[in-house]
């Protein structure tokens, strides 16, 4: 099949933006579970979550699927996300 300029340069700017929304979405994530592990960074993780859903809703949208919410990412209670992080902590010191 054979396009226009016109056409191949909306499908190449499509998936450079496809490209993009991924990356964010990526990075987020990464942030998020670098928060995760680190004490006292309860609002930095639901400021980052909030982040997380915009970009999963424009990944979303460009792929054309209607509007879901991906995660809710509420802050758990400290002790559910530090205790794994602290057993292995007492671990690497015993």
């Amino acid at each position: 099949m054979r396009y226009s300029r016109a056409d191949y340069a909306k499908m190449v700017a499509a998936q450079q933006e496809l490209a993009r929304a991924e990356e964010d979405y990526q990075r987020l994530r990464a942030a998020y579970l670098e928060a995760a592990h680190q004490p006292g960074q309860d609002v930095a993780m639901a400021m980052i979550g909030a982040d997380m859903d915009k970009a999963h809703a424009v990944l979303q949208s460009l792929i054309g699927l209607p509007h879901m919410l991906a995660h809710h990412h509420e802050p758990m209670p400290a002790a559910e996300v530090h205790a794994p992080v602290e057993r292995e902590q007492e671990e690497q010191g015993a």
